[in-house]
């Protein structure tokens, strides 16, 4: 196998890729700054047991996983940044306030998270820690569509759904809350002929509201069928009461709703969000509510928050146009290398051409240079 062969669904950035991420990744973090978030850096490494909490066997099979030869323990390269930052906000911060985080780094996953995916996305993401209301929901689901808008996407899809439905439904069923797990597995799939055969032992109200869920997905329009069918199950009414704000708060975006998309549902507590655009077959971010994270590492808060790829995001942005450049030549004289220290400190790029070789890049356009005439070190086209 040659040498230089990289492992599959892993890939090298080369540079006008690479320029396009940081520049998107220094637009979205400015962005966030402008709404009070404040930029937090987790580790790449941590102990198992911390990356785990309250992500379920899903994270499990995603983290790669090594022995730390200080203390011997099990250690894991960090797939999702959510819980690291949760864990900063209940453990480290400590604050009694509504506290607004961001992140952005790498993540590593060992198996790619969908079609054409990379295992090693560029994560970025913003938490709101400390209210429960709505409006912090709301507040995250304008970030995500300002987002994508300062990528240059204005075709949006906001997928929305929310745990708050199926947990009311199997709220006062036993035989249904034991079989929780298969429930999510099933209407994730919209498996309807097994969770048919799953519910059969369930009391005829659950099960007939379980198998009503893979229907009710759709345009806005969903949530008045959804009243009609579900609600006068307990705790079903406030939850398409919440989805229906966040309808109202998307903007510009086209919306639907899908009952029965729970991904995450383990993890999340509220309502949940997926944000398509065309060009791309996974979501290019997702986000939701997420209260009791923070409770294994002694503090249980409110939160919600989102994360997206920014090599995914890069990907649907037009290539990055050259950047004007200055050729200069090397050498040692001090009128020369002031010439060229001050016109980088105004901003310009300058390149020194080494002796022998000539210039050549893939994100310069070298139209200036500087010459030696009449004494001067001048610039000229």
């Amino acid at each position: 196998m040659p040498n230089w062969l990289l492992p599959e669904n892993i890939a090298d950035v080369l540079p006008s890729e690479a320029r396009k991420i940081e520049e998107l990744r220094r637009a979205l973090l400015d962005n966030f700054r402008l709404y009070g978030y404040e930029l937090v850096m987790p580790p790449m490494l941590e102990y198992l047991e911390s990356l785990l909490t309250g992500a379920g066997q899903d994270m499990d099979l995603r983290i790669f996983k090594l022995v730390d030869q200080l203390s011997g323990r099990t250690m894991g390269v960090r797939a999702d940044m959510t819980t690291q930052v949760a864990r900063i906000d209940a453990h480290l911060l400590n604050r009694s306030s509504v506290t607004r985080l961001c992140y952005a780094g790498s993540v590593l996953h060992t198996r790619p998270s969908g079609f054409h995916s990379t295992r090693e996305p560029v994560q970025i993401g913003a938490e709101i820690y400390g209210h429960a209301g709505l409006e912090a929901d709301a507040e995250i689901q304008e970030l995500v569509l300002a987002s994508l808008a300062l990528a240059g996407i204005s075709e949006v899809r906001l997928d929305l759904c929310h745990v708050g439905v199926l947990r009311s439904i199997i709220a006062g069923d036993d035989a249904a809350k034991r079989n929780e797990a298969a429930l999510f597995a099933l209407l994730e799939t919209k498996d309807v002929p097994g969770l048919r055969a799953l519910c059969a032992n369930f009391a005829p109200a659950t099960c007939a509201a379980l198998l009503a869920l893979p229907g009710l997905y759709g345009d806005p329009g969903i949530i008045g069928r959804a009243r009609a069918e579900l609600g006068a199950i307990s705790g079903v009414g406030r939850a398409l009461d919440e989805l229906e704000t966040l309808v109202h708060q998307a903007g510009a975006a086209t919306v639907t709703v899908d009952l029965a998309d729970l991904r995450g549902y383990h993890y999340h507590s509220g309502a949940m969000f997926a944000a398509y655009v065309p060009g791309l077959p996974n979501a290019v971010a997702r986000g939701g509510r997420y209260d009791h994270v923070g409770e294994a590492f002694g503090r249980s808060r409110p939160a919600t928050g989102f994360s997206m790829d920014l090599r995914e995001l890069a990907r649907l942005m037009p290539g990055a146009e050259r950047t004007r450049a200055i050729r200069a030549p090397w050498g040692t004289d001090a009128a020369l290398r002031k010439k060229i220290a001050e016109l980088r400190k105004s901003g310009e790029v300058v390149i020194q051409t080494l002796p022998g070789h000539e210039t050549d890049q893939d994100e310069f356009d070298c139209d200036r240079a500087v010459v030696w005439e009449n004494g001067n070190w001048i610039l000229k086209n």
